[in-house]
């Protein structure tokens, strides 16, 4: 059996495909020496099979000077050694092709402007969706194909400056650019909601000068850490971004209609991947209409719930709202991939350590519940909610003073805050995650981050690197230059605004940004999950602001917004950015011209979000009220508001700090830094052992998301993923390779696109769904009410629950 067979590296033959300019060529005589260092550099991948690292190491030992050169080629010099990216990306690039046009800047600017404003609108909105790039990806096609077919081929002299309005047909470079400028337009800004609390809740009013400041320091400070971070997260091979390999997929199919050469490499299939996807993607649009809108029992089909509406046992184990889901059934793609993105882009091993998180969750939920304190027996099991002594939501209006300061006697007499089972556990999981971040990347990733720093030359180019080097790179230091001057923007929205927010305090949150990114980065680019840092940056506020000095110190919770925002967001919006650079890497766009598009669509969308904002405020009535006509409710505006209270009122202190109820959770700090520890022991003693694909944050961080989620949204997701990444990709590999990202591309653009036009049709025009069973039936359950309890709180009859001193 042949190298390429054997480690499945045959790839599906693509039309126009040619290997880079000596990629082909007789192997260097180094071939000993390249393998050993790619052996070095990727000891610990968990995308390297035990098989390919075991050729390798033969390869090297054997002193065949063929051998060597044929495993160097395969793995280094030909292609990607990843089975993934070949499937997506082929090794090759077209230098001559028009890419910095003005067609794409024009489709680029338009489409980034209304998303960005439609995205404010719907952000707003009770269901909270959203314009996503995927969809703007399949809208810019047929435009940027029509603008080439009417636009005239005529070039033009301006100054000097020669341009053609038509260079030729609409590419795939230019496709790129357009997605990649209207990507930082669908990032709904994190700035807006810190806006909308601050003026509907809090009526502060700062206005246009500090509105404009603080959106873009949020958004061009993480595009500047972006920039400098390349070489630790774009330009190694091993940063797959699994999730971007979709996003070039889609490309290459929209602009490649020519069918597999062989349908014996296809398993048999015969069918372009643009015709697959067109076809997928229609059916999943006109499909999705059934359980968005006619027959909603289809998305969350919990049939144990509806034959038993009233048993409790049965809602908390196989509720989807505020239950377990433990029969996790559903017809609606947008249930399998709305938290965790679509399962067909993340690797098996990724799937699997998530898997394992939520069987932790599991049996962590049903022991609290079941075994732990008496208050959890009172509360539903997953809700997204802080609750009192009296088993209601926490009402925070009655321990605030004027000042929105804590009045102590007040919150003596009320109640401390009182957590549900899985909402407990995500706390404890969160600072697992954020430990076990830095453990995992210092321990198995701290060499390879020391030699990048010092030489970011030094990593073994793939055929994508060496491509990428023809082109001129973006210098580090215009990035550095970017994050200064938005660094400098939000000091002077802290310190001229009365803000309440120290500049040290300003300071600590952009180093929390700084020193988590890459980390973070390490484990998205490798995982597809990017853990938060929402909890730390409120934890770190909420601990700061309760030293005696600042204990008297009002306007706390309008201030622990901005660090919120500033120390998450930053690093949450870089990392998006970073993403996209690897799409630009993948898809071999010039560095500069990747900049200058970035760079653009970072100020562009941050004034039309502003100018968008102040355009609802000023003109329509009653928004973020529940009573407002359109569903404009702000959901996310007020949990910020609520998040502000607890944390820069209540703090940390009192619900997790020593003698507090939630006490135990600290203990997940220590287990956060052992697990990753004991993991690499056990790795070091047996590199080939399945310790190497352990992912100690992807499986704290699964946890995480429950609540806001329930683990019945998580659940079909690793059903759905080990289907197709597991058995299919073992079983059909040749279907696998050139259908999977495309499937999973036209699933998320027909059910998104049909996700968007059921919120503009049916919820801004404020029209109620059809009534029937299949749309009330779900809604009747103790599951659905929040009812699934296994104790009922009696007003005047039972005694208030939890702590009696607090």
């Amino acid at each position: 059996m042949g190298f390429k067979n054997r480690f499945g590296l045959t790839q599906t033959t693509r039309p126009n495909e040619h290997l880079p300019d000596g990629a082909s060529s007789s192997i260097s005589i180094h071939a000993a020496d390249e393998l050993r260092v790619f052996q070095k550099q990727h000891r610990w991948d968990p995308f390297l099979d035990n098989d390919k690292l075991d050729s390798i190491e033969n390869a090297i030992q054997s002193e065949s000077v063929e051998k060597q050169a044929k495993v160097d080629g395969a793995l280094i010099q030909e292609d990607s050694p990843y089975a993934e990216v070949r499937a997506a990306v082929p090794p090759s690039d077209d230098a001559d092709m028009p890419v910095n046009t003005i067609r794409a800047w024009f489709l680029g600017t338009v489409l980034c402007t209304i998303v960005a404003a439609c995205n404010v609108l719907l952000s707003m909105h009770r269901t909270s969706a959203n314009i996503s790039s995927t969809v703007v990806q399949l809208i810019a096609y047929p435009l940027g194909v029509g603008m080439a077919k009417i636009l005239p081929d005529t070039e033009y002299n301006l100054m000097g400056l020669r341009f053609n309005l038509n260079p030729g047909p609409f590419n795939v470079k230019e496709h790129t650019i357009i997605t990649v400028m209207t990507a930082a337009g669908t990032a709904f800004s994190y700035a807006i909601d810190i806006l909308l609390a601050q003026e509907v809740f809090y009526h502060q009013h700062f206005r246009w000068g500090f509105q404009i400041l603080l959106i873009i320091s949020t958004q061009a400070m993480g595009f500047g850490i972006a920039g400098v971070a390349r070489r630790f997260l774009v330009w190694p091979s091993s940063m797959l971004w699994p999730a971007n390999l979709v996003t070039c997929t889609i490309m290459y199919s929209l602009h490649n209609h020519v069918v597999p050469a062989e349908a014996a490499e296809t398993n048999g299939w015969v069918v372009s991947r643009y015709s697959f996807f067109l076809v997928v993607a229609l059916v999943t649009f006109v499909y999705h209409w059934i359980p968005e809108v006619f027959a909603q029992f289809l998305q969350i089909f919990t049939f144990a719930c509806w034959i038993a509406p009233n048993n409790v046992i049965v809602n908390q184990l196989f509720g989807g709202f505020t239950g377990l889901g433990l029969i996790p059934v559903t017809f609606d793609w947008m249930v399998v991939s709305s938290w965790l993105g679509s399962p067909l882009q993340s690797p098996l091993f990724a799937i699997l350590n998530m898997a394992f998180g939520f069987f932790i969750c599991i049996l962590g939920a049903i022991g609290l519940a079941y075994a732990g304190p008496e208050f959890y027996r009172y509360l539903p099991l997953s809700a997204n909610k802080n609750w009192d002594r009296f088993a209601k939501p926490y009402d925070t209006s009655r321990i605030l003073t004027p000042e929105y300061t804590v009045n102590e006697s007040a919150y003596q007499e009320y109640s401390p805050i009182l957590l549900g089972a899985t909402f407990s556990l995500s706390y404890a999981m969160s600072f697992a995650t954020l430990i076990s971040t830095i453990m995992h990347c210092a321990l198995f990733y701290g060499p390879d981050i020391w030699r990048r720093t010092r030489d970011f030359k030094s990593e073994e180019p793939d055929v994508h690197l060496k491509l990428m080097r023809h082109y001129k790179e973006a210098p580090e230091w215009w990035f550095a230059s970017i994050f200064l001057l938005s660094f400098v923007f939000g000091i002077i929205a802290s310190q001229v605004w009365p803000t309440h927010l120290p500049w040290w305090a300003y300071v600590v949150c952009i180093l929390i940004a700084l020193v988590f990114f890459i980390p973070i980065g390490i484990i998205q680019a490798i995982t597809n999950q990017q853990p938060g840092l929402n909890v730390i940056t409120e934890m770190i506020f909420g601990y700061m602001y309760f030293m005696p000095l600042h204990l008297m110190l009002p306007g706390r919770p309008v201030a622990m917004m901005l660090f919120k925002s500033w120390g998450y967001m930053t690093c949450f919006n870089g990392l998006n950015y970073i993403s996209d650079m690897k799409i630009g890497h993948y898809m071999k766009i010039p560095p500069r011209t990747m900049f200058a598009a970035q760079a653009f669509a970072v100020v562009w969308l941050s004034i039309v979000q502003i100018c968008t904002y102040n355009f609802l405020i000023g003109n329509i009535e009653g928004i973020c009220t529940e009573e407002q006509a359109q569903g404009l409710v702000c959901p996310n505006a007020l949990t910020f508001y609520n998040a502000s209270v607890i944390w820069g009122v209540i703090g940390p202190k009192r619900v997790f700090g020593v003698g507090g109820i939630f006490a135990w959770i600290n203990w997940f700090w220590l287990i956060g830094f052992l697990c990753p520890l004991i993991q690499y022991l056990v790795a070091r003693r047996y590199p080939r052992s399945f310790a190497r694909y352990i992912i100690w944050p992807a499986i704290f961080s699964a946890c995480g998301l429950v609540p806001p989620a329930t683990l019945y949204y998580m659940l079909p997701w690793v059903v759905v993923g080990v289907i197709f990444n597991g058995w299919i990709r073992r079983r059909y590999f040749g279907w696998w390779s050139q259908y999977n990202y495309v499937l999973s591309g036209a699933l998320d653009i027909g059910s998104r696109l049909c996700v968007v036009l059921v919120a503009l049709a049916l919820g801004l025009s404020n029209r109620d769904f059809p009534q029937w069973w299949g749309n009330t039936v779900m809604n009747e359950t103790l599951d659905r009410s929040g009812r699934a309890v296994q104790k009922r709180f009696i007003p005047n009859t039972t005694e208030p629950i939890g702590p009696s001193n607090w």
